[in-house]
């Protein structure tokens, strides 16, 4: 139980602001019985908070400076939560702020200050959650006063993530459909990284087999020769997948250029430019991190995740026209208005193993991106952060261990091409009878095994 000056303290400051840190609130939300409250506004606190922000970062060599009872943290700014800006009382204000560690953990801390609308102090700050998990919470007593009281770190597994490790053998499987003359096929081979370490237990599929590969992105792929009499049969690939969490990482002789040219499907410039400028001046972003935060943040806000009309593709007209779509939407906007801004930006597809659960089925492949800044690459999922609002600070800079990665890039170009060209992206087979394009039956399934000492 706190101490009474701080039951006292919270009480006077939560009374007023009548709702727990970090909720929403309305803009410009303030009290009319102090004139200076009305003098002040919400863009007067976060020129405030920014100010202070500012100063004590280019005080810290290019780091803001936090220290508690046991760890010092050096932190960038990511975002300001404009819409969490509070004035709670005569001359007393609130912000709340994301900042990331050079690892990319990001914390939300809390800002109480006060004074004036021209000079604001910081009187207090409190790290409240890290990668959208709370430290502490609120609750209420019984005189109506407010107390913090600390939480465990409550496990996001049943939101979709495994933290730390994941391991479990995995299957890729595809029926082909009826042929009526020579087919082709090409189908993702999941590769070893230092994220996820794959083994290849075996492959069973029809025809004449012939690994290749695609020079740009390094994709491994199984390319098959087909003929009719394979009609029905069945491809199976089985993995034993060791998988980690993945955060912002470096990256050893990488060609940044390719992840700023702009394609068909994920064009740069024009309207996407125009977006990404007014996004950014908007959001008073400053820094290549802080502007892919607008844009993350804008992709969220704007769009809806919705299979309907021609989703799935992975086009960013498209997305930005329906203001809906997949996983694929979701990304390729956010690339094209990344890439827009000069940010390196990339795509990667795989499957996403259930979390709550130790074996069955996965719901089809699933998408997502980074985008390079401060010198490594960060992971981003925003159709997931979307869908769970509470983990999107987590999506932004990080994605599970629970996955499963089956190829990088869009436009490939494998060593045998198709005749239909370069492939838009690869997670299920591309499948041509007669050089025409058709569709195998995809049924991925997984089995979680214990994780090694």
């Amino acid at each position: 139980m706190p101490d009474l000056y701080r039951i006292l303290f919270w009480g006077l400051l939560l009374a007023v602001l009548g709702f727990t840190s970090c909720q929403p609130t309305k803009k410009g939300n303030q009290s009319d019985t102090s004139e200076n409250v009305q003098k002040a506004t919400i863009e007067d606190v976060e020129r405030g908070i920014r100010t202070h922000i500012e100063a004590e970062t280019k005080e810290g060599n290019g780091y803001f400076h936090f220290s508690n009872d046991t760890s010092d943290f050096k932190l960038k700014l990511v975002r300001v939560h404009t819409e969490y800006l509070s004035v709670l009382g005569p001359n007393t204000f609130f912000a709340c702020v994301d900042l990331a560690t050079a690892e990319g953990d990001v914390y939300d801390v809390d800002f109480f200050l006060k004074g004036t609308k021209e000079n604001m102090e910081v009187t207090r700050t409190d790290l409240h959650k890290l990668n959208g998990k709370p430290y502490y919470t609120w609750k209420q007593a019984k005189d109506k006063t407010w107390y913090t009281v600390p939480v465990a770190q409550a496990s996001n597994e049943l939101l979709g993530v495994v933290e730390g490790q994941d391991q479990f053998e995995f299957t890729y499987a595809a029926t082909l459909p009826e042929m009526n003359g020579p087919a082709k096929m090409w189908v993702p081979i999941a590769q070893s990284d230092d994220f996820q370490s794959v083994e290849l237990i075996s492959i069973q599929a029809p025809g004449e087999q012939k690994m290749i590969s695609d020079e740009k992105y390094g994709n491994k792929i199984l390319y098959l020769r087909l003929s009719p009499e394979h009609s029905g049969q069945k491809v199976n690939i089985n993995y034993k997948v060791k998988r980690l969490e993945k955060s912002p990482y470096k990256e050893e002789n990488i060609n940044l250029g390719q992840y700023l040219e702009g394609t068909e499907l994920i064009p740069i410039g024009d309207r996407f430019g125009i977006i990404a400028g007014n996004v950014i001046e908007e959001r008073n972003a400053n820094s290549d991190l802080t502007k892919a935060r607008a844009l993350y943040d804008y992709v969220i806000d704007n769009v809806r995740y919705a299979k309907q009309g021609a989703y799935g593709t992975g086009d960013a007209n498209f997305a930005c026209d329906s203001k809906s779509g997949n996983c694929t939407e979701f990304h390729s906007l956010f690339i094209s208005l990344a890439r827009s801004a000069g940010i390196p930006a990339r795509f990667a597809v795989g499957a996403a193993i259930p979390s709550a659960r130790d074996e069955g089925g996965v719901n089809g492949y699933h998408c997502w991106a980074e985008f390079y800044a401060e010198g490594k690459w960060w992971p981003v999922d925003i159709s997931e952060a979307d869908k769970y609002t509470a983990l999107a600070t987590y999506y932004f800079g990080h994605h599970p261990a629970n996955r499963i990665e089956f190829s990088r890039g869009r436009d490939i170009e494998p060593d045998i091409m198709p005749q239909s060209g370069a492939i838009n992206f690869l997670a299920y087979p591309v499948l041509e009878v007669k050089g025409k394009p058709d569709l195998a039956n995809i049924k991925f399934t997984f089995k979680r095994n214990t994780i090694d000492a």
